[in-house]
């Protein structure tokens, strides 16, 4: 499914100049931490918003929002301070980034049983 690229005020364009999945997007983002992308798969089968036009929300914890499920009690006010809007595909992208960063996979494992399985077939 094509998606518009806008996802919040100020975003850009898709940078090839056409528009993208959110996979295409995510996989492109990811291209040197291509756990990431796995992680987003896992996470959220690559949804940042669902059929309706909204945020996409965990089903489990509805604090997890957008791509990379980032939770909103734990995260949003580190977010904030750090200039990363995690309700758009990019700021969710790019603190997923930070928090990568930070502190590995870590804040994902609660989904490694299904990462960790794509990361073992890939390295075969």
């Amino acid at each position: 499914m094509l998606i518009p690229f806008a996802y919040g005020v100020g975003e850009a364009e898709a940078p090839f100049g056409r528009a993208q999945t959110t996979e295409e997007y995510v996989r492109s983002y990811f291209i040197d931490i291509p756990v990431m992308a796995d992680i987003a798969y896992c996470e959220s089968r690559f949804r940042h918003v669902g059929s309706d036009g909204s945020l996409y929300r965990g089903k489990i914890n509805h604090s997890d929002v957008g791509v990379m499920q980032v939770n909103e009690y734990y995260h949003l006010a580190t977010a904030v301070k750090l200039g990363y809007d995690i309700y758009t595909l990019r700021g969710n992208l790019s603190y997923a980034e930070w928090l990568y960063h930070k502190e590995g996979t870590v804040p994902w494992l609660s989904s490694s049983s299904c990462w960790k399985k794509e990361n073992l077939v890939a390295m075969r």
